[in-house]
């Protein structure tokens, strides 16, 4: 499976974003954290910074709500363009009924759980899913430090994921960097978010290639 990395603006330089993210034109994706100061104790940007981004930008939006009440607004940005929209299993209150709204849009649906949340209610579903976002760190922050007990949990959902056969990408956030993220790819994730990392970096453009090169030699193999 290509691995795939998805740096986050949240540590870039908000008031130069265009410039910001022609650093990372070798990414996959484009990781934009929308936080409400409500499901998680900071407030980033919102719709209409998003709506920029994917109009300004050829990089596909990879879209991580974390805030209350996303089954009334994350359908908005699918309708904006995203490639991917996750929202929380903790913040939402009908979250197969969401995912499936999302993807009438034609966007991967994303469903992400903290650090200490459970998985076994999305792993029992995952045919509702296009993306499964285990935080490594607890969200709201950039710059934490990863946190290793998450692993047994990415591993668990990497075999669920290869039982049912179904196409659900398998995302982490939360200090990954080149000395972390062998760990968290050889338990089975693929998709990699990170943004101090790339962004504290003095050229974005070969963090992201190294970082890349880290996980594929990393990655577990099903052995």
């Amino acid at each position: 499976m290509a691995i795939l990395i998805s740096p986050s603006i949240l540590n870039a330089d908000l008031v130069n974003l265009a410039s910001e993210i022609d650093k990372i034109d070798n990414a996959d994706f484009v990781h934009l954290d929308v936080m409400d100061n409500h499901f998680v104790p900071n407030l980033s940007f919102g719709l209409p910074v998003v709506e920029r981004i994917i109009e300004t930008t050829p990089i596909p939006a990879d879209v991580h709500l974390m805030i209350n009440n996303p089954d009334v607004w994350a359908p908005a940005y699918a309708q904006a363009g995203a490639a991917s929209v996750t929202f929380h299993l903790e913040a939402a209150q009908a979250p197969i009924r969401l995912a499936r709204e999302l993807r009438k849009h034609g966007v991967r649906a994303g469903i992400a759980v903290r650090p200490a949340t459970d998985i076994t209610p999305v792993l029992d579903h995952l045919s509702e899913f296009d993306l499964l976002l285990i935080m490594t760190v607890e969200p709201g922050f950039g710059g934490q430090s990863f946190i290793t007990s998450t692993l047994p949990k990415i591993a668990a959902a990497r075999q669920a994921i290869d039982a049912s056969g179904h196409d659900v990408w398998l995302q982490v956030d939360g200090g990954i960097t080149a000395e972390t993220i062998a760990a968290p790819a050889e338990a089975g994730a693929h998709m990699f978010v990170a943004g101090s990392a790339v962004y504290g970096s003095v050229d974005p453009t070969a963090e992201v290639a190294k970082l890349r090169s880290l996980a594929e030699k990393a990655y577990y193999t099903g052995k």
